[in-house]
């Protein structure tokens, strides 16, 4: 007969991954209120004291999570990356799926990254940011426009590649949007005329 003690429940496995899920939601927490905060005010009026307190942590927490306020930014970006990803999933050469999609883009994350531009100048981190968002704009454009850019010569899709993102840039929406006050519908039927004469016209 076997009189082995049967096993004990892993109790310290299970606090060590209800400890590391905390841990996770608690980073998960400091990156929204940050990206919250930024939705509405200038960068460098955002104090880590000031984010620290609306997650409910200490500052040394989110200097041990992200090392810097810089750090806390990419956390940031690689979010809203995530989030622009999943607004912009639209089908190879639908002109108008992909104009709308960049326009659904804009009404979510626009007034936000026109205040990282308007810094970009002076705050070299927000200028790194700006220049990671505009390869990774026109990285989506050559893939969404892939059909109409088939069979260019590099020359020529370098011409529309700079055209597309001249007619679909932030700074068009927001004269439509905010100077002119178009609708978002009026916004995106402007944009896809502006699209469709640089296609015709190849």
């Amino acid at each position: 007969m076997n009189n082995a003690s049967p096993p004990k429940p892993l109790k310290r496995s299970y606090n060590q991954t209800a400890r590391a899920e905390a841990a996770e939601a608690t980073v998960a927490r400091i990156v929204e209120v940050f990206h919250e905060f930024l939705q509405t005010d200038w960068y460098d009026d955002i104090s880590l004291e000031r984010i620290a307190k609306a997650a409910r942590v200490t500052v040394p927490t989110v200097l041990r999570r992200f090392g810097s306020k810089e750090g806390l930014l990419v956390a940031v970006r690689d979010k809203m990356e995530r989030e622009i990803d999943e607004r912009r999933i639209v089908p190879s050469g639908d002109l108008v799926a992909i104009v709308d999609g960049i326009v659904n883009d804009y009404e979510a994350s626009g007034d936000m990254i026109l205040r990282v531009l308007a810094l970009e100048d002076r705050l070299p981190v927000l200028k790194e940011l700006a220049d990671y968002g505009r390869v990774q704009h026109r990285e989506w454009l050559e893939q969404s426009f892939s059909p109409q850019l088939a069979g260019k010569t590099p020359a020529e899709v370098e011409w529309m590649l700079d055209s597309l993102m001249a007619a679909l840039d932030l700074y068009v929406w927001k004269v439509l949007r905010k100077d002119r006050g178009r609708s978002p519908p009026e916004t995106a039927r402007i944009m896809r005329s502006l699209v469709k004469g640089i296609l015709d016209g190849q």
